[in-house]
């Protein structure tokens, strides 16, 4: 890149960050911006010197403002979202550039933000500002070039062209394979206790460029506000923004190169690791020195009460189980029992949404809940699962009619007949059990509620 171009970046590159139009385009092509494994370049300090100018480079910055856009997030303290961001980063650019590049630039801290755990418990959350967001985004791109290539190849966690499809069916052929006791390992509140001298000295052995190292320096120390007030940070990797996950596989990346090292058969997820042997006996001991390893090298602590040896069925993983032979993946029944209590939540009887309101409101939940666990290999469960929401679908319309005379007109008014209808309108049954009466069943079909567009959790190969 020659000089003149790289001097002359600032205003034109804020202006297509920015400008309406392009934004729009950009949005529309979000997809491509999730940033592509590229092949390991050579870590020399030549190269490595100019790492901040790649991270300020004009269509780095494009794509990073293409992910930062698409992924939608709120505003951080200082309360700008991203579509102010714009003007801002309009008027401001040059000036944040020029710090960058100078490696004067000092983050915002991040706003604490809580939400509920699948299993139980609290995940804190830290969310960056969004021009903080968006320099994170483009440092990432430029890091992941360089060090996602050198990742194992047993780590699948936020790494481009790698999936948790892909850990779950690479867990099920280990089982497959014979080895059929996992050794379940959690690690303690992890993002919240990565050591930032352990991280930092990881990040300068791949690293030279001191503007960088500052930064990332910068971010993991910029501090939480938690109830308006500024708490300082010493230790961990805030869940929330861009930079967070890729550190933490940094971090982990040393466990990853001592299982191989050791010969084991494992899959790990971020900080989720299984790793698969053919005898308890075998698991205990894995599971002794693995955790000795990672309290005496890496500093990190195992969650002994969620940690277990055991035979894959009694196991979760990454919200799938899997058959004691490796010949299915099921879903767990937390993750099971998490859809149900969310489908009741949003059906709840107190909504007072119309039929077609709701669907509307319970689509994007059930085809993102399809996309993820429609990977599983027991299609009765799901089809199951739906004849349970159209259940739920009928009990809240049932409580919706509310009086008997009404009642009987609805069912009337859909066909039922007269007796049928007036029997069923009259009767003192609760209301889950009148869900599944044949004379609301005959009311309200399956295809009423295809007809309003409820998606199906399940297709089968006929029906495709």
């Amino acid at each position: 890149m020659n000089g003149t171009r790289q001097e002359s970046l600032g205003e034109p590159l804020s202006q297509t960050l920015v400008a309406e139009g392009r934004g729009e385009a950009l949005d529309a092509e979000s997809k491509e911006a999730e940033p592509l494994m590229a092949k390991p370049a050579p870590e020399s300090p030549a190269l490595a010197e100019q790492l901040m100018e790649e991270v300020c480079d004009r269509e780095n910055l494009e794509r990073a403002w293409k992910r930062v856009r698409s992924n939608k997030g709120g505003p951080g303290v200082d309360g700008m979202t991203i579509d102010a961001a714009k003007g801002y980063l309009r008027e401001h650019w040059p000036n944040i550039r020029a710090q960058l590049l100078e490696g004067t630039y000092r983050p915002q801290p991040v706003k604490r933000v809580e939400i509920p755990k699948p299993d139980g418990g609290i995940r804190k959350l830290g969310v960056p500002c969004v021009v903080d967001r968006l320099i994170q985004q483009a440092m990432l791109q430029v890091l992941q070039e360089r060090w996602d290539p050198t990742f194992s190849e047993h780590s699948y966690g936020f790494r481009p062209g790698r999936s948790a499809h892909q850990a779950v069916a690479q867990a099920q052929l280990y089982v497959a394979e014979g080895y059929n006791v996992v050794v379940d390992l959690d690690l303690e509140k992890f993002f919240d206790r990565v050591n930032h001298d352990s991280l930092m000295a990881r990040v300068a052995a791949r690293v030279s460029d001191k503007r960088v190292l500052k930064l990332i320096r910068a971010f993991l120390n910029a501090g939480v506000m938690e109830d308006g007030l500024v708490r300082p940070v010493d230790e961990g990797t805030p869940q929330g923004g861009p930079l967070s996950p890729i550190l933490s596989n940094l971090v982990l990346d040393d466990l990853d190169k001592e299982l191989a090292r050791r010969g084991h058969r494992f899959c790990r997820y971020a900080d989720d690791c299984n790793i698969y042997v053919r005898s308890r006996r075998a698991g205990e001991r894995v599971m002794a020195s693995v955790s000795r390893f990672l309290t005496n090298k890496l500093r990190l602590k195992v969650n002994e009460a969620k940690s277990a040896v055991a035979r894959p069925e009694e196991r979760k993983f990454l919200g799938f189980s899997i058959s004691n032979n490796g010949s299915q993946r099921r879903i767990a029944p937390k993750a099971l029992d998490k859809f149900k209590a969310q489908i009741r939540d949003m059906t709840r009887r107190t909504r007072g949404f119309s039929l077609q309101q709701l669907i509307k409101e319970l689509t994007p939940y059930i085809v993102g809940w399809r996309g993820y666990f429609g990977f599983c290999q027991t299609p009765r469960v799901l089809t199951d699962l739906k004849a349970w929401i159209r259940r739920r679908l009928r009990l809240y319309l049932w409580r919706q009619w509310r009086t008997g005379q009404n009642r009987f007109k609805e069912l009337r008014h859909r066909g039922v007949p007269k007796f049928n209808a007036a029997v069923a309108a009259g009767s003192p049954t609760g209301f889950w059990r009148m869900s599944g009466h044949p004379s609301v069943q005959q009311a309200l079909r399956n295809g009423y509620f295809d007809s309003l567009g409820l998606p199906r959790l399940y297709v089968s190969s006929a029906e495709a």
